[in-house]
């Protein structure tokens, strides 16, 4: 199967390429960067356009059996969505794959929820054949915080105490390579989530069993958040931010348990744990 990934040298992209492979797909990448495009694994064809520009993306939607669609989040996300849509229907690309966010209705109050919301109905009324992965917030984000973790012993990731059914990426990737090759799911959502719920206090608490030194939660002060973000955040993106994280304390974004059931079945395991992943990367977080 001839595979195209949008967004294939991001942290979950990069990993859905390197399954693929695994998987004997041939993988494409369409990317805006020829740098990025030359670092791309042994076997993977880039081709340079952007999703801004629907003229540019002829040549990598040509012959393409799948899409996997991840694209960024920017003050264009949904245009660029519809540029990738209309493309893969002009194409007849025979299934697309786009990742979401987990339970995003719940949250479409928020700029960059909305906008996968809006993407998902645009996919509904396409005629495509689609396929909806929607992740939970991502362990592997917690590499952003390392040195607050590492330097100060900090976990500052304001998530409240209500619960996230974080994910690890990894586990993103193996789905979107599982749902690729069968009909199953076919026009449903999948949720991707972890196997159990995790607050600010339960995070620093095993990061501390896990690292072997001290971590305390930072708390649910946003002005703080906002503080630490602000010199390399967009303000636009911060405030998106800030309310997602609002919206986390308030509510939490729990997995229900016919979803873990669901995901299990399609995972034919139980989801990676935080404390597996954290043991696997306790190198980076060494004090």
């Amino acid at each position: 199967m001839k595979t195209l990934v949008i967004g294939g040298t991001g942290t979950v992209g990069s990993q859905v390429v390197n399954k693929l492979l695994s998987a004997n797909h041939e993988v494409s990448v369409l990317t805006t960067s020829s740098e990025k495009a030359a670092k791309l694994p042994q076997g993977v064809k880039a081709y340079i356009g952007s999703l801004e520009y629907q003229e540019s993306l002829s040549a990598a939607f040509k012959d393409v059996d799948n899409v996997f669609m991840l694209n960024a989040h920017t003050q264009t996300e949904v245009y660029q969505g519809l540029n990738a849509i209309a493309e893969a229907v002009a194409n007849g690309v025979k299934r697309f794959v786009y990742q979401s966010i987990h339970q995003a209705r719940n949250g479409d109050f928020i700029d960059h929820f909305k906008s996968k919301v809006m993407i998902e109905k645009a996919l509904f009324n396409s005629g495509l054949n689609y396929v909806i992965i929607a992740p939970n917030n991502f362990y592997q984000n917690d590499f952003w915080y390392k040195e607050s973790v590492t330097r100060y012993q900090l976990y500052n990731q304001p998530i409240g105490a209500v619960g996230l059914s974080r994910v690890d990426v990894r586990d993103i990737a193996e789905a979107v390579v599982k749902v690729l090759e069968t009909d199953k799911y076919d026009r449903k959502t999948i949720a991707l989530a972890g196997p159990e719920a995790l607050t600010g206090e339960s995070t620093a608490q095993t990061l501390t069993e896990v690292l072997g030194y001290p971590v305390t939660y930072i708390g649910n002060d946003l002005k703080v958040f906002r503080d630490a973000f602000s010199n390399w955040v967009p303000a636009w993106m911060l405030e998106d931010w800030a309310e997602m994280y609002q919206f986390f304390q308030d509510k939490g974004l729990r997995a229900t348990e016919q979803e873990l059931a669901d995901l299990r079945e399609l995972l034919g395991r139980e989801p990676i744990s935080y404390k597996e992943f954290l043991t696997e990367h306790i190198n980076v977080f060494a004090a």
